[in-house]
């Protein structure tokens, strides 16, 4: 009889754990897309926002999952958290969309994502996107940089790196929200010389922007952390920047804030190539390390 090894287990690294959050995706995916192809409930939440029987049952899988996983690592999950389940955070946490874009789910345009991501110091340095219905997956990490896949039978096939695009000088191709609001029209757009304007559901705009699909993703309405997590991850992997409106690195953790709710970003920019941040902020710069 073998003796048990009486070292400890070694933690997993940074891509380990990326690669794990891609399976528990792909799982919760299988999972929302047998739900989508049928009659779903749908409820409103306190917040005015749906609710459907997907984003419950995913949450539940990816929760257990990430416990089986990595039990000492707290979760701040979308619909824990509306339900008042705040776990205490710690350095490094993990954030949890089971579903971003319900809205896109209930419309059956398949712009919707299962959002996993890690954070470590207030940084996103780990995330996972996955569009099931569009049979996407995108993941990053601090470690590795940026990829994307398409996905058949529920498995990555066709992987490939990706990385943010060079801004032309003149012309950006910007992309905003499909059902909140794109922000096109606002003036603070007028000095960018966009000449493309196009809007994507879900945390999909980050990933568009990772693999060089647009420059430029401006967000002005609210957004929660578990929406722009794993986006913010990959996008930053790929040589991207997510700035508040001062310039500085956006920040995960945001709790006990004197005008939002624990978890409420502030108006951002999501950006492509570096270059940019001097166009949107004037002389402001992205000072804090990404």
């Amino acid at each position: 009889m073998t003796a048990p090894d009486p070292r400890p287990a070694q933690p997993p690294t940074l891509d380990e754990m990326t690669g794990e959050f891609a399976k528990i995706a792909l799982s919760a995916g299988e999972l929302i897309l047998t739900i989508y192809g049928r009659d779903f409930s749908v409820q409103t939440k306190a917040d005015d926002t749906p609710l459907t029987e997907a984003d419950t049952a995913a949450e539940a899988l990816i929760m257990n999952r990430l416990a089986a996983l990595l039990p000492n690592i707290p979760v701040v999950a979308e619909e824990a958290v509306a339900n008042g389940l705040k776990p205490v955070l710690a350095d490094r946490f993990i954030l949890v969309d089971p579903l971003d874009g319900s809205k896109e789910f209930i419309a059956r345009n398949g712009e919707f994502t299962v959002n996993i991501a890690l954070i470590e110091h207030g940084v996103p340095v780990a995330g996972v996107v996955y569009a099931p219905a569009l049979g996407r997956i995108w993941w990053g990490s601090r470690t590795s940089g940026a990829f994307a896949a398409r996905v058949e039978n529920h498995a990555m096939i066709e992987t490939v790196p990706v990385k943010v695009r060079v801004a032309p000088k003149s012309g950006l191709m910007a992309i905003g929200s499909r059902s909140h609001g794109s922000g096109q029209a606002d003036t603070r757009l007028d000095a960018l010389e966009i000449t493309d304007f196009s809007t994507a559901g879900s945390s999909l705009k980050f990933c568009l922007l990772a693999e060089g699909a647009a420059d430029l993703y401006p967000r002005f309405g609210r957004t929660m952390e578990w929406d722009t997590a794993a986006g913010d991850a990959i996008l930053r992997a790929a040589g991207g920047h997510v700035i508040d409106m001062a310039g500085q690195p956006l920040r995960y953790g945001k709790c006990n804030q004197p005008a939002d709710s624990d978890f409420a970003n502030c108006a951002f920019w999501a950006i492509g190539d570096g270059a940019i941040i001097r166009k949107v902020c004037g002389d402001a710069t992205a000072v804090e390390s990404q």
